[in-house]
């Protein structure tokens, strides 16, 4: 269980991301102060007038014989009125810009963090979860940065410098009205104490929202196939009422104490009402009609604070739940990185590959799921890898770019340990095409030269020529320029395929590994895609996952795999005179026997 992080650190954290925008959020901080300050100049300066010229002794003498002193009281009330409306904007311009800063940053942060992650990293995470750490997280980090600290300044030195201004003016009426402060702030500690772990719970079925439509979003081929459009509508449903209903819960909490903070600021004024009134008819001599006027003006400089204080707690609340969430992810670090002094292949590497009784199995599971394999492949060669679905073959060819790490033995790449490169110089190396392929919303120019963006058009179709594409990508309306949909929609299995294999040509890698890359094409595109293969115009190192006995005839070697280890190793004669697996599948596909 991962340690719980505290206040401190959260603060601490925000405060490192505001590094170079810090003296402008401290003058913001300034500005907080001053402006509330200066709300203090219209009760002063009306009380002056009141009490020199409206109710004083010698009001009426002090109307004719020190108009200038009004004048200039009136005039001193507009400009410091204008003074703390213009401080107010700059204030809140400043807040803003170093919140939208510090957004900006950690935003870029996280997705460096996500991109290099390894593959642990993405079957712990949902990608719906992964996107409300990017998003709604994010955005709760900087309402704290751009609303929640100024508010809190705000309602502290509001409240402050107005209490000593009333301590100064009359004593005996301030200490009337702090009776209610007690009060506030027991609700206010029993309100977090509710909020706190709602807003996490909030945040975690905002989440699941998210991963639910993420998830049948991207799978709606598959939705639409089964017809299953009224079912995936009814359970994402089902998680919207649940956020729904949490987000209401978390609501009524906070009104659920809303009237005792309302009552308790407005009870301020009838104390004021109450108390003054009383002090004004019996004891003129301890409160001035003007004094009174001040405390009315600056009665709501006591109530706005202690009705702020609940959202202030409220929002802090939510931060709190979401920078942890946040700070989670920015905190995290790849298993599988470079080691100290990794060593960068600069040279094109040759192209040999060894396994060294190496076994492995994946951190939730318990029985292994490679068992001392042994294998040395020769630079240039072609190997084939045949099995079961589930014998371990595509987590065998997952080591060699160290997706995982072996749990026993060593993965060598020209007598070298693939730990000892750097991540970099060793996946630049090798390129991989898959079954299930990825193709961005782009080109299809540019999800082929995604491996190198500086490649050539020429170049760009070249390698479609390798893979079998060009033909079909000329008959498409803008040719290489066509833009394919999200993941490829548009284009069928087959047709994806031989992009993703163009891609994987496109970097000339010194090991080429292809999982299954030609299930979805025809036989007579599978044998030209083959006869290129055997034609590159670069040395390559091929490892083929293939179920087709026409791919794998003409390799080099071929494993046979069941159970996580080799049973067979060998040529196409060789193998099918051993009269094992491989024999009785060719048998099968082909109907020939040794």
């Amino acid at each position: 269980m991962k340690p719980e992080i505290t206040t401190k650190e959260k603060i601490a954290w925000i405060w490192g991301y505001l590094k170079g925008r810090r003296v402008l959020y401290f003058i913001a901080i300034l500005g907080t102060l001053a402006y509330n300050v200066l709300q203090l100049t219209v009760p002063f300066f009306s009380q002056k007038i009141v009490d020199t010229f409206l109710s004083g002794e010698h009001a009426s003498e002090n109307l004719i014989t020190q108009r200038d002193l009004l004048i200039r009281l009136i005039v001193l009330m507009v400009v410091f009125t204008l003074i703390r409306v213009t401080i107010v904007y700059l204030d809140c311009m400043a807040y803003e810009h170093a919140s939208q800063e510090v957004l900006f940053r950690i935003r870029n942060r996280l997705y460096d963090k996500i991109e290099r992650q390894d593959m642990h990293f993405y079957n712990t995470y949902r990608t719906g979860d992964l996107m409300t750490r990017l998003t709604g997280d994010l955005d709760a980090v900087r309402h704290m940065i751009a609303w929640v600290v100024r508010s809190i300044i705000e309602s502290f030195s509001l409240m402050s410098a107005t209490l000593i201004f009333l301590f100064w003016m009359n004593w005996r009426l301030a200490l009337l009205l702090m009776i209610t402060a007690p009060f506030i702030f027991v609700i206010i500690i029993r309100f977090k104490m509710k909020v706190a772990p709602m807003h996490a719970l909030l945040r975690e079925k905002f989440a699941n929202m998210n991963t639910a439509a993420q998830e049948n979003i991207s799978g709606n081929r598959v939705v639409k196939a089964f017809a299953m459009e009224e079912y995936e509508i009814s359970q994402f449903n089902e998680r919207n009422e649940d956020y729904r209903d949490t987000n209401k819960k978390t609501a009524l909490i906070w009104l659920r104490y809303f009237p005792y903070m309302e009552g308790i600021a407005n009870l301020l004024s009838v104390i004021l009402i109450v108390a003054g009134g009383l002090m004004l008819i019996l004891r003129p001599d301890l409160l001035t009609a003007g004094e009174y006027v001040a405390f009315s003006g600056l009665i709501w400089a006591l109530a706005n604070p202690m009705r702020m204080l609940g959202n202030v707690m409220n929002e802090f609340q939510r931060f709190s739940a979401a920078s942890a969430k946040v700070m989670e992810i920015d905190r995290s670090e790849p298993e599988i990185r470079d080691i100290p002094d990794a060593y960068e292949a600069k040279e094109r590497l040759r192209g040999e590959v060894t396994f060294e009784n190496v076994s492995f199995s994946y951190e939730d599971g318990t029985l292994p799921v490679l068992k001392h394999i042994n294998m040395k492949i020769k630079p240039g060669q072609t190997v084939a890898i045949m099995g079961e679905t589930g014998c371990g073959k595509t987590s065998l060819i997952h080591l060699i770019p160290r997706f995982y790490e072996p749990t026993e033995g060593t993965v060598k790449i020209d007598g070298r340990s693939v730990r000892e490169y750097t991540l970099k110089s060793l996946r630049t190396n090798i390129g991989l095409a898959t079954q299930d392929v990825l193709l961005y919303s782009d080109t299809i120019d540019g999800n082929i030269a995604y491996g190198d963006m500086d490649l050539s058009r020429r170049e760009v179709e070249r390698y479609a020529k390798y893979s079998a594409a060009s033909d079909f990508i000329s008959k498409m309306p803008e040719g290489y320029d066509t833009i394919v949909g999200e993941r490829g929609v548009g284009l069928s299995g087959g047709q994806k395929q031989r992009i993703s294999l163009a891609r994987a040509l496109a970097v000339k890698p010194a090991i080429l590994i292809l999982d299954d890359t030609t299930s979805a094409v025809d036989m007579e595109t599978e044998k030209q895609i083959q006869q290129s293969l055997r034609e590159l115009d670069f040395p390559c190192t091929k490892i083929i996952i293939a179920q087709r006995i026409s791919t794998t005839r003409t390799a080099d070697r071929i494993f046979i795999m069941q159970d996580g280890a080799i049973t067979e190793e060998g040529t196409h004669e060789e193998l099918i005179r051993k009269g094992g697996y491989y024999a009785e599948l060719v048998r099968l596909q082909t109907g020939e026997t040794a």
